[in-house]
């Protein structure tokens, strides 16, 4: 009968999915890299548009300014979010609900 377990396509794909989850899981040293790797893609993206503004490099105010212009980056790629309770902008505001409700 385990035999038949191992080799049954529900199993299989049972056991694919459960190997994938476990592969996703990060401790938190690799979390750590990716974020420092994260930082390091910022700053060469946004960087020298902060230097070309007059921020000083390596200041804090470059920094500030990196941020800012990833935030704004991602604010225009990606919305808003989700508002209040989880719905977006648009819900009361010509969303689910019409001025003319």
């Amino acid at each position: 009968m385990l035999t038949w377990i191992c080799t049954s396509p529900r199993w299989a794909g049972l056991s694919v999915v459960l190997v994938l989850a476990l592969a996703a899981c990060a401790t938190p040293q690799e979390r750590a890299a990716q974020a420092q790797a994260d930082v390091e893609q910022m700053m060469a993206i946004y960087g020298p548009a902060c230097t070309r503004l007059g921020y000083a490099a390596q200041s804090d105010a470059w920094r500030g300014c990196v941020i800012n212009l990833g935030a704004k980056y991602d604010l225009q790629r990606y919305g808003p979010g989700p508002g209040y309770y989880g719905w977006g902008p648009g819900y009361w505001r010509g969303g689910w609900w019409d001025p003319y409700w």
